[in-house]
């Protein structure tokens, strides 16, 4: 399962396989419905900004924006409607009307949003049946709490700076509360996505936005390794905690670990940080020793003639 010299890991976890793709006339009318939604969502956010500061929009250009934009909406759905028809899944058929790196970033919010619930009722991502689970969100737990109360007073200040522009301070309340969940979030989903030892793989994980699965048969050598530096190289991925990595892992052939948006990464080394890094070490070293020790399968009788 190689892709240009690449191991494509990640499948396993994303359903694996090629989606199909829209095709025809749904080709075509997607490509209209996108350059609708690149005119249309920049204008509708230059009217709210105006509106918000007060500008007088005339009542025409209000009403053909929202047509516009109910029309897109419109679109969307038949063409949805249409690719789920043809047999596509409702997955497979969001995926064709969205562009990835959008999709990628929606995801990333609700896992973030989704860690905080996770996080209140104590329930870990990932960790059900596993043989070592890790955590690694302990370092950086102070500097978290300390940015979330920073933001805190900053939505206490704006408030009582804005309480004579009401529409201003509803909009710069929502973002200011929400800047506090997501900082927040970003904790959570440390604290709730640990890295995970599981039968021949190892998924290392940095809050919300890396997931990467590592077969054990790939690992050359791992060891206990502090580093506070990290100079970005090629072919090197570091998940540093508090600016520090603690574990050292060196593979044998790159694994792709895709960046925010989807963009492929492949790697070679990996640095990582845990909680307990010499309990990663050894349990992964006494993993790494049973896959290689262990016997291989007896082949069967031949076939009969």
């Amino acid at each position: 399962m190689t892709g240009s010299g690449v191991r494509r890991v990640g499948e396993a976890y994303e359903g694996g396989g090629e989606a199909p793709r829209a095709r025809g006339v749904e080709a075509g009318l997607l490509r209209g419905l996108r350059l609708v939604a690149y005119t249309a969502l920049p204008a509708e956010l230059v009217l709210a900004v105006c509106l918000v500061g007060g500008v007088r929009i005339p009542g025409a250009v209000l009403a053909v924006a929202e047509v516009l934009v109910v029309a897109l909406m419109a679109g969307e759905g038949l063409l949805y409607l249409r690719l789920r028809r043809r047999g596509l899944s409702a997955r497979e058929a969001v995926a064709e009307l969205v562009p990835e790196p959008v999709l990628r970033l929606v995801g990333h919010e609700l896992r973030l949003m989704t860690s905080l619930a996770r996080w209140v009722a104590r329930r870990p991502h990932g960790v059900a049946g596993a043989d070592g689970v890790f955590p690694h969100a302990r370092d950086q737990a102070a500097l978290m709490y300390g940015f979330a109360f920073v933001c805190l007073v900053e939505t206490v200040g704006m408030s009582y700076l804005l309480a004579d522009w009401p529409a201003v301070h509803a909009v710069v309340l929502v973002l200011d509360v929400y800047t506090v969940l997501f900082v927040l979030g970003l904790h959570a989903a440390s604290v709730t996505r640990p890295h995970v030892l599981t039968g021949d793989v190892l998924r290392l994980r940095q809050a919300a936005h890396v997931d990467v699965p590592v077969p054990l048969g790939l690992i050359a050598a791992v060891r206990h390794e502090s580093l506070f530096t990290h100079e970005k190289t090629e072919g090197e991925l570091n998940l540093d905690v508090g600016s520090q990595t603690s574990v050292t892992i060196e593979l044998t052939e790159p694994v792709d670990a895709p960046r925010l948006l989807g963009a492929p990464r492949p790697v070679r080394t990996l640095r990582v940080h845990a909680d307990d890094p010499r309990a990663l070490v050894r349990e992964l070293g006494a993993a790494l020793t049973r896959v290689r020790t262990a016997p291989s399968p007896i082949p069967g009788p031949p076939p009969p003639a």
